[in-house]
């Protein structure tokens, strides 16, 4: 169990905040028009992701699972930011 819960709280938040910054690069128009949406949305977010933990079988697993997702997603950030143009 303490597996899982330190999966959750070390890779839930990084994970949510990779990919609301996955779906603000995708979005077109302004940025100013879709943050309060964003964050509004980050928090349901960070809750599932985090409860995805708990259905891993075992912490070992529930730690590959969401530091394999958080690796993945921060590496499609940044290389949408670099495709894009928008590294600033």
């Amino acid at each position: 169990m303490w597996g899982k819960s330190t999966a959750a709280a070390f890779c839930g938040l990084p994970l949510t905040v990779a990919i609301i910054g996955i779906i603000a690069l995708l979005l077109p128009g302004a940025e100013q028009r879709w943050t309060m949406s964003w964050l509004l949305l980050s928090f349901p977010l960070w809750v599932g992701l985090m409860s995805l933990a708990f259905l891993c079988q075992n912490g070992k697993s529930a730690w590959k699972l969401l530091l394999g997702l958080t690796i993945v997603c921060y590496g499609l950030l940044h290389g949408l930011k670099l495709l894009l143009g928008s590294a600033g």
